[in-house]
């Protein structure tokens, strides 16, 4: 009798945890900060910059990407130029049914139309009958997503980073983008204590330092998989962020090439 109450309760605890014992899905690295992500019924494009190929409009996303069947989302975090290239806004002739998410600093400095896409603020939220899209902040210019889908949180910083700068700057100037950082990364963990996948900056630029900003974001939002961006060509030390996520129970993409992919 004992043993049937034990079973019983057992299966309605998990019953109510959260499904990550979802379908796989797949990240392709595509360059930067920029990756995709296909599942059967749709594919994700976020921060597009250039294609894999340095080859002019060939590479994944012109000769697979955008012939791919399902819906097709392409999302943009800000208006830098390492992170939206316009040439996005031509697809939509190859692509009537395409999706464009952007920040609206895409917007507010004239790089998109009001009719171009859905343009998010912080806190703003897009959802439609495939996902749902939540913007947090960033403490550079834009936001950052939180996507839901399928039963997975996916997380895209933008640039949302730990801009600590701490052998340029002066200390205080340090402890401020540090802060800066720290509060954007509370408001996202206080609605949120797990991701998926977080695609993250891992750049080298910031010195000795340079991985600060996703060391703290591991230790603070439990992370099933880290893939890092912004880090250049220097594969090398953006991989360096294996064996400390490692520690941290945190799978990591260890990226060599444009276009590897990985299933999460």
């Amino acid at each position: 009798m004992i043993l049937v109450i034990v079973f019983c309760l057992k299966r309605i605890y998990l019953l109510t945890l959260p499904n990550r014992e979802k379908n796989n899905m797949k990240l392709t690295y595509i360059y930067h900060s920029c990756f995709s992500i296909e599942d059967d019924a749709f594919t994700i494009l976020i921060d597009y910059y250039k294609d894999s190929s340095d080859d002019l409009r060939k590479g994944i996303v012109h000769q697979y990407l955008l012939t791919r069947p399902g819906k097709i989302y392409v999302m943009c975090s800000h208006s830098h130029a390492d992170h939206f290239n316009p040439e996005i806004l031509e697809w939509r002739a190859q692509r009537p049914d395409i999706q464009y998410i952007f920040s609206k600093d895409i917007l507010d400095c004239g790089k998109a139309l009001k009719g171009d896409a859905v343009f998010l603020d912080k806190s703003d939220v897009y959802k439609d009958d495939l996902l749902n899209i939540r913007a947090f902040g960033s403490t550079d210019i834009g936001i950052s997503f939180l996507i839901e889908v399928e039963g997975k949180r996916i997380f895209h910083a933008g640039d949302l980073n730990n801009w600590h700068w701490n052998e340029e700057a002066t200390e205080e100037e340090s402890r401020e983008y540090e802060q800066n950082f720290l509060d954007e990364l509370e408001v996202l963990a206080k609605y949120t204590d797990y991701l998926d996948l977080v695609m993250f900056p891992v750049d080298p630029r910031l010195g000795k330092d340079y991985m600060r900003g996703p060391k703290q974001f591991i230790n603070r939002i439990k992370t099933g998989m880290l893939a890092p961006m912004h880090f250049g060509e220097d594969y090398i030390k953006a991989s360096a962020f294996k064996s400390y996520a490692g520690i941290n129970g945190c799978r990591f993409a260890s990226l060599s090439f444009r276009g590897e992919s990985f299933e999460f």
